[in-house]
């Protein structure tokens, strides 16, 4: 019988240089969208645009998400307990999971709103919704672009943040071109209208990453690994016979694990068959976590049998 439980140094360092990357970026961020939401509910309750509402409605659950995702990867970073023995990364998939959620709720609201104002349209002053909006694309631009030089595509909560910011940024796109129909065309509907697009933008990036979440919690296999390949793989090392209770999850996005039985005729090879294992599963498949166990065709049938 055998265990193997790997993590490399220089990986570990790595993973912490990138925590604190994402850790700044998401910091720098939420200041940044924080004051600007502030003034763009201002400006929104001025102008009477819902357009400019309902993107600070967007930014106020972006200073959520990002406040959330800060403090979940500070809490992540906490070393594991007896009580918690996985430490508090997964955390971080809660966050993103509430996140998710928040943003569906936001949208359907946006929907609920624009409904009553396509019936009757209020006026609105464009060229104050139109300054607003602008200086909120900027805004936005920057902080996508500070959130870009972190992980945005192998961490979920910071590609959650990431998103939030990005429907921002296409809210402040539609408010602006809704400010220059009204402005040239007189055309209030234009408000609404902008509205509601924003709305459908976020309402897709909401459903992708409750969906993301939702599998990581609910343990599934990460969408970057096949749990056929990793079978003939570990099957193919030398000496070993079969491959049998394989799992394999993630702890939060970017930590998936792994934890199998081997099967192997003599207990000589075990220690041999380990390290096989553990370097096929971290070169080939990026796997790290890692839990074996070594089995042998007696220990096989009383499993069975068990």
């Amino acid at each position: 019988m055998g265990h193997s439980h790997s993590h490399s140094h220089s990986e570990g360092n790595s993973h912490s240089h990138g925590q604190n990357v994402n850790k700044r970026a998401l910091k720098l961020s939420f200041f940044i969208i924080t004051f600007y939401m502030i003034i763009e509910v201002i400006g929104g309750v001025m102008t009477n645009s819902l357009a400019l509402l309902s993107d600070a409605g967007h930014m106020l659950s972006d200073a959520t998400a990002l406040g959330l995702s800060y403090l979940a990867m500070t809490l992540g970073e906490r070393k594991a307990t007896e009580f918690k023995t996985f430490g508090f990364k997964r955390f971080e998939v809660l966050v993103a999971f509430i996140n998710g959620l928040t943003l569906i709720g936001i949208s359907l609201y946006i929907f609920w709103e624009a409904y009553r104002r396509l019936s009757q349209p209020p006026e609105v002053i464009s060229t104050g919704m139109l300054i607003v909006a602008t200086i909120g694309l900027v805004v936005n631009i920057l902080a996508a672009y500070l959130l870009m030089k972190g992980d945005t595509s192998g961490n979920l909560n910071m590609k959650s943040a990431f998103l939030h910011v990005i429907g921002d940024l296409l809210g402040s796109v539609g408010a602006i071109t809704a400010a220059l129909f009204i402005m040239f065309f007189e055309w209030d509907l234009a408000d609404p209208i902008a509205s509601v697009l924003v709305a459908v933008l976020i309402i897709i990036s909401a459903y992708r990453v409750t969906k993301d979440s939702i599998h990581i919690l609910m343990e599934g296999v990460p969408v970057h690994i096949k749990v056929d390949d990793v079978q003939k793989a570990l099957t193919s090392i030398k000496n070993v016979v079969g491959v049998h209770d394989l799992h394999i999850w993630a702890i939060s996005s970017d930590i998936p694990s792994l934890s199998c039985h081997i099967l192997i005729e003599d207990t000589q090879f075990s220690q041999a068959v380990l390290k096989d294992a553990k370097d096929l599963l971290h070169d080939k498949f990026g796997i790290e976590h890692t839990t074996i166990q070594i089995d042998t065709p007696d220990i096989q049938c009383d499993i069975k049998d068990h």
